[in-house]
């Protein structure tokens, strides 16, 4: 039951990086640079705006992946396609049209035991391949500690890495959290009312 339970979960916070395109956006420098000029950014939604501070000491790879994204842009007209009451809510990888987004390469899974999956955090979802994240991230709504690192020798207990908080708009991530969903195109738990990342702003230090 555990493992079935385990399954479940996987299946939820996919990121679907099946039908990843291989090659990585053209015209776009895919390496990481100046992460440490950031201390966070702006998630602008269409039900207001998060901030968020980065956990760059703890996760620099994956800090430096968000920060990549956002500097081309890429989240602006994206949506949250997946929003779970008392677990999470997921965005980050599909456009107003409900068409995935071609991403850069996966980048390497920095979760740890240190790193907690609690309420308010921001972490990377992923495949069952525990280096598999690309865009798309999930926003704790309660402390999800199943998801945290428990063994890092063992696939199904690597956990999912964290690499921010939540510090100013956590009334709007609940607010996402508490939406209506429905089923669409084989998604479960879609909002019935498009909740639109209409931009990703950059905090400098």
């Amino acid at each position: 039951m555990k493992k079935f339970y385990f399954l479940l979960i996987l299946l939820i916070l996919s990121a679907f990086s099946c039908n990843r395109e291989k090659n990585e956006p053209s015209g776009i420098n895919s390496s990481a640079q100046n992460q440490s000029e950031y201390k966070g950014a702006e998630i602008i939604t269409s039900m207001g705006t998060i901030e968020i501070e980065f956990m760059s000491a703890e996760a620099p790879i994956t800090t430096a992946n968000f920060i990549r994204y956002t500097k081309a842009n890429f989240y602006s007209d994206t949506i949250f396609h997946r929003v779970i009451k008392n677990f999470m809510i997921q965005g980050g990888g599909f456009n107003t049209g409900f068409k995935q987004k071609r991403t850069y390469n996966p980048i390497k899974n920095e979760a740890s035991s240190s790193s907690q999956n609690k309420r308010g955090t921001v972490a990377m979802a992923r495949t069952s391949e525990i280096d598999s994240a690309t865009s798309q991230f999930f926003i704790n709504l309660v402390d999800n500690d199943f998801l945290n690192q428990t063994d890092a020798t063992d696939p199904s207990s690597f956990g999912y890495c964290v690499f921010a908080k939540v510090t100013k708009g956590m009334d709007v991530v609940d607010a996402i959290g508490s939406a209506s969903t429905t089923s669409l195109a084989g998604f479960e738990d879609f909002p019935q009312k498009q909740i639109v990342i209409k931009e990703v702003k950059l905090i400098s230090e």
